[in-house]
Parts: structure tokens; sequence; C-alpha cells
């Protein structure tokens, strides 16, 4: 069974800590930040020994360590939290040290990120006609509980003059792109070149398939969400074909886009119940939250560096 498990120090170690985080940081208790760091290395002894010295080492107090390693497979994930003092830890001296720990262990992955000093994702937002998703992703950012950068919304759907997105969008200086597509001309091009300066895509009920060659052209991370009434219910307007079936379970995804359609690997999955007691309408209005819910979550942990991939369709999701 693979092992996934929430770190415990040992006693020394945290004794360690707290010792090295009182001596230099007790001037000015107020000014320890938040760190995070994600490490992807091949299985060995003493990963946890060396990650929480390189920390210890610089005042800094480690928080919580979350651990997995796939049954067997010898490699190592693993995700940190710290408080640290900027004044004696500077960024690049943080960048230098945790390099210098990913060559020590020969690290495939090791990402380092300070929210409160890093800049944010930026991301690109695509959506066709349904507005749930777009909306409530608009909102969230508004109310700071998403940390991205919207830098534009893509849709292949005319949204008119005056509408509630719109002027959500024209009061926060938000670009909006309509691109119509054909079967023929998915206007791929065009999205590449408005989606270049973007950290990564979020598709809010895009309704159009990404081709290869634009995936292989973006080269980077692409989340999508679609409802839980695949792959019983396909085609046009699956929520009816799902409440006219009777069934009683509904539920969402959210995955990362690959070129096969569908099925990379999946970030959050979200799950509600239905009865006979529900209306169309009310089934309907569940599959929707369901859907905003679990897009949100999996962006929110996507930049807090708690998704990691492995194998080829598999995710650690601290």
């Amino acid at each position: 069974m693979a092992s996934y498990r929430k770190s415990t120090l040992s006693l020394s170690v945290k004794f360690a800590l707290r010792a090295f985080s009182s001596s230099t940081c007790s001037s000015n208790p107020n000014s320890p930040i938040l760190g995070i760091h994600v490490f992807r290395c091949p299985d060995v002894v003493g990963i946890m020994a060396k990650l929480s010295e390189c920390i210890a080492q610089r005042g800094a107090n480690l928080h919580s360590v979350d651990v997995f390693v796939p049954e067997n497979k010898h490699v190592f994930y693993s995700r940190s939290e710290f408080a640290f003092d900027p004044a004696y830890w500077p960024r690049n001296m943080m960048d230098s040290d945790f390099t210098n720990l990913s060559r020590f262990f020969n690290a495939e992955k090791s990402i380092v990120r300070v929210p409160d000093l890093d800049p944010k994702y930026k991301i690109a937002v695509l959506a066709s006609k349904q507005d749930h998703c777009l909306v409530d992703l608009l909102h969230r950012w508004q109310e700071g509980r998403l940390p991205v950068d919207i830098n534009c919304v893509i849709s292949n759907h005319d949204r008119i003059p005056n509408t509630h997105v719109m002027r959500f969008l024209e009061r926060h200086g938000i670009p909006y792109h309509y691109l119509p597509t054909t079967a023929r001309n998915k206007r791929e091009e065009e999205i590449l070149d408005l989606v270049e300066d973007t950290d990564f895509l979020v598709l809010a009920r895009y309704m159009q398939v990404l081709s290869k060659g634009f995936l292989e052209s973006y080269g980077k991370d692409i989340i999508n969400i679609h409802h839980g009434l695949l792959p019983s219910f396909k085609g046009g307007n699956p929520s009816r074909q799902a409440y006219d079936a009777g069934v009683k379970l509904i539920g969402a995804t959210t995955h990362f886009v690959t070129e096969e359609l569908d099925a990379g690997p999946i970030i959050e999955q979200m799950v509600e119940r239905v009865s006979h007691r529900d209306t169309l309408r009310s089934f309907v209005q569940k599959s929707e939250s369901l859907e905003k819910q679990c897009l949100s979550k999996a962006i929110k942990s996507y930049c807090e560096l708690r998704v990691l991939c492995y194998e080829s369709n598999k995710t650690v999701v601290f």
C-alpha cells in the first residue's frame, strides 16, 4: 500500500527548530512569513533530516511536512511549510539553499514559493456560454480567495455589453476576447498569442477540445472542470438525461488537460446525493454548485503547491 502520512518530527529536531527560531527572530516577532517547498527525488535515508537542517540553519521554523512514497516506487515526494524571517533568510539565499539540497539528492523537482513575496500566478480563463464557473472564479478573485491575477477571459461565445460578466470585466480592467470557432478553425493560434504571458490556463466550461499541437505549443498546465454525469450521459443536455434516468449521485471532476479527452490526471472530485424530491432546476443547481467548488478548490490547491503529478496519470494532492 502506498505511504501517505503527516511527518512527525523527532523531539530533538523540534527543539532545534525552536531554538534557531528563538535565537535569530526574537528581535522582530512579527516578521516571519510563510514559505512552501515541494520536493521529488529518489527515496533514500536522510531526506527529512537534511530538509529540516536546511530550514533550521537559517533560523526558520518548520510548521508541517507531508510525505508520500508510492508503493514499490523508490520515489520520495514532500511538501513543507515553514515560517522564516526574510531579514535572516533572503529570498535569493533560500533559492540557493534549496538548489544545493536538490543537487545533493539528485532531485527531479524542487520548487520553493513565498506567497507574500512572490508574484501571483498569471492565468487566462477560457469559457463558452455557461457563466456559472466563470462568474464564481471572478468573484473569488475579487474577494482575494484565489491567489492569481487574471490576464484575460477568452470565449467562443459573444457576451453582449452591459451584462453582469461584461460589467465586472470592464470595472476591473480584464480584457474579454471573443473568438468564434468552427469545426475547421478553433482559433488556437490567436489563443496562444493571448495566453503567452500566463503561468497556467483554466477552462471554466470551455466547450472546445484543444488540439495536441496547442498543448505542445503552450507547454504549461491547463486545468479543466467537467460535471460528474460523464460517461453515462453524453451529448446534448446531459443534466436532463441524468434527471430523467433518476440518478442518485452527481459530481464534478477537475483535472489536467491532456491529449486524451477528459482523461488527464485528476486534481479534485466532489459528489452530492440527489433524490426523487429534486426538480430538474434543483438538480442542475446542485450540479453547477459542485463544479464551481471543485474548480476553485483545485486552482487554490495548485497555487499552494499541493498538487504533484506522478507516474503518467496520477496526482499527489497534499
